[in-house]
């Protein structure tokens, strides 16, 4: 690999802004100054720039709790966004797995892999996905009851055609309910429960898959998934 581009892998550099801190006498390979931006460099190597011992930045898969009022985009917008939480180089790689809306907290997923991503995303995997949930009414008694058989069997939506896949629906008591669904439509969560004349206050996710989120992780905190969580999926 050229030096030039090694700098631009493993730092916020451009190719350009590389160059011109090799021009600068700012870089050395393996304790030896190098000015020379063609010059080729191996894994092996010892490069250093500005007293910083650098190195090429892996493949990232990061484990984020989502705070409220943070967005799960790329593009900067009203809202903050969930990778500016990250203190990370090359940022503009990172990609949140899915959408968590802006009011929504919990586990999100945040990777450069794509093909790892997609595995997860894709409809064809059905990956379950887990959600606690606060409900504006009560749901209790026999209306309790209506609304698990109902999320069982699908719910239609408002401008769907088709009703949403069979879900999983528990009430741990008269406003609290977790839900677990294996699709991602838009606003799904909040939707199915307005179906029902409900509103969701405050969702949570849980888990994803078999991943569940960290619980020593505070709002707007992250982490690193280890060898085996990435394996999961």
């Amino acid at each position: 690999m050229r030096l030039d581009r090694f700098l631009a892998e493993s730092t916020d550099l451009t190719r350009g802004l590389a160059k011109r801190a090799l021009i600068r006498g700012e870089v050395t390979v393996n304790g030896e100054l190098e000015k020379k931006a063609a010059r080729h460099v191996a894994e092996a190597d010892r490069i250093v720039w500005l007293g910083e011992p650098l190195s090429l930045v892996g493949t990232r898969y990061i484990m984020l709790h989502k705070p409220e009022g943070v967005e799960c985009t790329a593009r900067r917008g009203l809202y903050p966004r969930v990778v500016d939480l990250l203190d990370v180089p090359k940022l503009e790689r990172l990609q949140p797995v899915g959408r968590l809306d802006v009011d929504t907290t919990g586990l999100l997923l945040i990777t450069d892999d794509g093909q790892w991503s997609h595995r997860i995303t894709s409809p064809r995997r059905r990956c379950p996905k887990t959600y606690l949930a606060h409900l504006a009414r009560p749901l209790e008694g026999d209306a309790a009851k209506r609304a698990v058989d109902a999320f069982a069997e699908g719910v239609k939506l408002d401008g769907d055609d088709t009703p949403t896949r069979p879900a999983e629906l528990t009430c741990l008591d008269d406003h609290r309910v977790r839900l677990v669904i294996d699709e991602g439509r838009y606003h799904q969560v909040r939707r199915m429960f307005a179906a029902m004349g409900n509103h969701v206050e405050t969702l949570h996710r849980e888990s994803v898959g078999e991943l569940v989120l960290d619980d020593t992780l505070a709002p707007g905190e992250w982490r690193e998934l280890s060898p085996e969580e990435v394996a999961l999926f």
